[in-house]
């Protein structure tokens, strides 16, 4: 009897506030946001990985031209000047 009693009022009263208490918090959608962001974020990350490999190649070439100026050779790929 007890139990009938505490089952019906949890069904009827208990259980639908506590729905309601559920259906008013924005928990789930701040989730949703924050995996959007992280999304975002990771995107963009990865582009500037993307700029900052081209970056360092390009480095990488230039410190190469250092090393063969200091050995004496000259820059390849230069057209030669023309004496006029």
């Amino acid at each position: 009897m007890i139990k009938k009693v505490l089952n019906s009022i949890w069904n009827f009263s208990l259980k639908k506030g506590w729905d309601w208490i559920w259906s008013k918090t924005t928990v789930d959608e701040q989730a949703i946001e924050a995996v959007k962001e992280v999304k975002q974020r990771a995107k963009r990350v990865k582009e500037e990985l993307a700029d900052v490999k081209e970056a360092v190649k390009e480095a990488v070439e230039q410190s190469k031209d250092v090393v063969d100026a200091a050995k004496g050779n000259k820059r390849k790929g230069r057209p030669r000047k023309k004496k006029q």
